[in-house]
């Protein structure tokens, strides 16, 4: 199983929805970091369950932080935390051990690993991996504010209603965080409250909802990142899809750029408060891999939550039969809700990653090229 990710900064995961603990480690950081605890608690609150709108299970998801801080500095050691898993009911899942729930990975993972896995509340596969991932985000944000950058996301969609995207050229700091404190996290509060009605019709008819998430980031440098493979779209869709539920991503104008003409989706240059910015940014805010300077933004979609009560077609691998199967328990109606939080997350320990990954070297010019040219 893959459990880490990053060149610089790294992040190693572990734990299982049911185990004891869920916890994770950050290589990397550099030392003399204060990290605000309290900001940290508030995002692993904005993912937690419990509420309306979201699943039943109490987890006050406190983390217990083992090696790294000092004083709440990061000391330049492996920083390590775990976050107890309080509120398990495994039994829940004794009924069906042998019956793989639709659409979730539990065919695919006895398929690979035997039937041996732990699959209690989706196991490894759980959105419950997102906790720790949200703690060491949590920690990477506040080092890139204090490089002048901020990461924020709010709910784009949930089924087929929309709020008002970010304004893509205009999106800003105050606006970022201003999100953190709404719920749901939405531009538009009548698109909000027709969202959360949307979820709670689904969980009463014993269903659930799709959704979408969009994050930026404003700040940016420009010509951070790598081509192709060491692309900014690269490895931030190689970290967003570690996230459970994801099915897509797209940056800037996105799959919309197939249908566009090139007069229409390129992005003009101009000068403008000593800097070259574009009128537009269908771009997202990344050019060859790199960062333009542009805000960066990037689309998340989620699929419904898997676990329904409604009766759906299953087999019984212990038996070969056919049977049917409605799913009990504590689910989310709609994932999107919970992932707005573990979308920044993800975002803010990419970036963090690739502004402390030493950069090659710009290659000279071959003979009769012409040389970069400072704008005057």
């Amino acid at each position: 199983m893959s459990f880490e990710y990053g060149e610089t900064v790294k992040i190693t995961l572990w734990g299982t929805s049911h185990g004891p603990e869920v916890g994770m480690m950050l290589t990397g950081l550099p030392a003399g970091e204060s990290v605000d605890m309290e900001q940290v608690q508030a995002m692993l609150n904005r993912r937690a369950p419990g509420g309306a709108h979201r699943s039943a299970r109490q987890e006050r998801d406190i983390p217990q932080y083992l090696s790294g801080l000092k004083n709440n500095v990061t000391d330049g050691t492996p920083l390590r935390a775990v976050i107890p898993n309080e509120d398990v009911r495994s039994g829940d899942y004794d009924a069906r051990r042998t019956i793989p729930r639709p659409s979730h990975a539990d065919y695919a993972a006895v398929m690979k690993y035997g039937p041996g896995v732990d699959l209690r509340g989706g196991g490894v596969f759980s959105g419950r991996m997102t906790a720790p991932l949200c703690l060491a985000g949590a920690i990477c944000e506040q080092i890139l504010a204090r490089r002048g950058i901020t990461v924020g996301a709010h709910l784009a969609a949930v089924g087929d209603i929309d709020d008002r995207p970010f304004d893509p050229v205009a999106v800003d700091q105050a606006s970022l965080l201003a999100l953190r404190r709404l719920e749901p996290p939405v531009l538009d509060a009548r698109a909000g409250a027709q969202m959360l009605a949307l979820i709670a019709q689904a969980a009463d008819g014993h269903d659930s909802v799709g959704g979408m998430v969009e994050c930026a980031a404003v700040g940016l440098p420009p010509g951070l990142g790598a081509p192709l493979f060491g692309g900014l779209e690269s490895r931030l869709a190689a970290a967003a899809f570690a996230i459970p539920a994801v099915k897509g991503i797209e940056f800037g104008a996105g799959f919309s750029a197939a249908r566009m003409r090139g007069s229409e989706h390129n992005d003009s240059f101009y000068w403008h408060g000593g800097a070259v910015n574009t009128r537009t940014n269908r771009h997202g805010g990344i050019l060859g891999g790199l960062s333009s300077g542009m805000p960066l933004l990037l689309r998340v979609a989620f699929k419904p939550t898997p676990s329904i009560g409604r009766e759906q077609d299953s087999v019984d691998l212990a038996t070969g039969e056919n049977v049917r199967l409605a799913i009990s328990g504590r689910h989310d109606p709609c994932i999107a809700l919970r992932a707005v939080p573990v979308c920044e997350a993800v975002m803010s320990l990419v970036l963090l990653d690739v502004i402390l990954t030493p950069s090659e070297p710009a290659a000279a010019p071959e003979a009769g090229e012409m040389a970069p040219q400072t704008p005057p």
